[in-house]
């Protein structure tokens, strides 16, 4: 078991027009914007980019434009996954993903399944899955924990399962997989206020929110954690504190898209059910942004 995926990766959001349409133009400046700044790699149709709301066709342009701006730049993640174990198979078999390194595959949300549930969503993931796989732990939208337990018997039992993306906002989950998991296996944080942390403790990195709007300076921040540089690396990480509070502070990726609007990268546009950051959030951003 051998995990590829090191240092700053970023869940990518989809940018709207104000129609709702899909900004392709948008997003194709986002995905160089991060890979000229610094950023590992990306995932695609992940919850920031509102993947509850694209429909199929989206989603297969959405990966056609990445793609082409990419031009194999930096390895390629797509979001696959749900609660209907069954229509989560059918999508990797209907799609090509000759393209991508591996795939993140939530943990099955809303249904609420046992451990065992789990266990045997993923299992037959595996069984059918032609890349690796990361698995995606966040149970505050999920309302399912997937235990250190569940994630390391997975681990042990299927070579494609190479790591875990850990959302849950949780030290002690962090730290219980870090030191009992099977060598190669990767714990990638998806919490950006969390991350510094699991990267000293042996870590190998992000799957970030922020980073794509501070690539290079998130990415730096990863880069001095993975080489033990706890001071240097803080000294980031203290600067970065307020923006990743404000960014979580209503919703997400409201609270991301206003960052990348106050940049000029894309509009503050989302889908219902969520709507666009309050006014008052998007003035803390903008005078956050003009400190920095």
């Amino acid at each position: 078991m051998n995990n590829p995926f090191v240092g700053t990766g970023i869940a990518i959001v989809t940018p709207f027009k104000e129609d709702l349409s899909v900004d392709y133009k948008a997003l194709g400046n986002i995905v160089e914007f991060n890979i000229e700044n610094g950023v590992n790699y990306i995932v695609i149709s992940g919850t920031t980019g509102e993947s509850a709301t694209i429909a199929k066709a989206e989603k297969q342009e959405i990966i056609k434009v990445i793609s082409s701006v990419n031009r194999g730049r930096v390895p390629l993640v797509l979001g696959v996954g749900g609660n209907n174990t069954a229509a989560v198979i059918e999508e990797i078999k209907e799609t090509d993903l000759s393209q991508f390194a591996g795939i993140l595959s939530v943990s099955p949300y809303y249904s609420k399944p046992t451990q065992e549930g789990i266990y045997q969503h993923f299992k037959a993931i595996s069984e059918v899955c032609p890349v690796p796989i990361i698995l995606y732990n966040v149970p505050g939208r999920t309302a399912s924990n997937m235990t250190p337990e569940t994630t390391l018997r997975l681990a042990n039992d299927f070579e494609n399962i190479v790591a875990v993306k850990e959302a849950g906002n949780n030290m002690g989950q962090y730290l219980q997989l870090l030191r009992d998991k099977p060598e190669g296996f990767g714990v990638i944080s998806g919490d950006d206020d969390l991350v510094l942390g699991v990267v000293l403790a042996g870590g190998d990195g992000v799957i970030s929110v922020i980073g794509q709007a501070l690539p290079r300076e998130f990415s730096k921040m990863i880069e001095l954690g993975n080489e033990g540089k706890a001071k240097e690396a803080y000294d980031i990480h203290f600067k970065l504190m307020e923006i990743v509070s404000l960014i979580f502070s209503e919703n997400n990726p409201a609270g991301i898209k206003a960052v990348l609007q106050a940049l000029n990268l894309c509009s503050d546009t989302v889908r219902l059910p969520l709507v666009p950051a309050s006014n008052e959030l998007k003035n803390k951003i903008e005078q956050f942004l003009k400190t920095t």
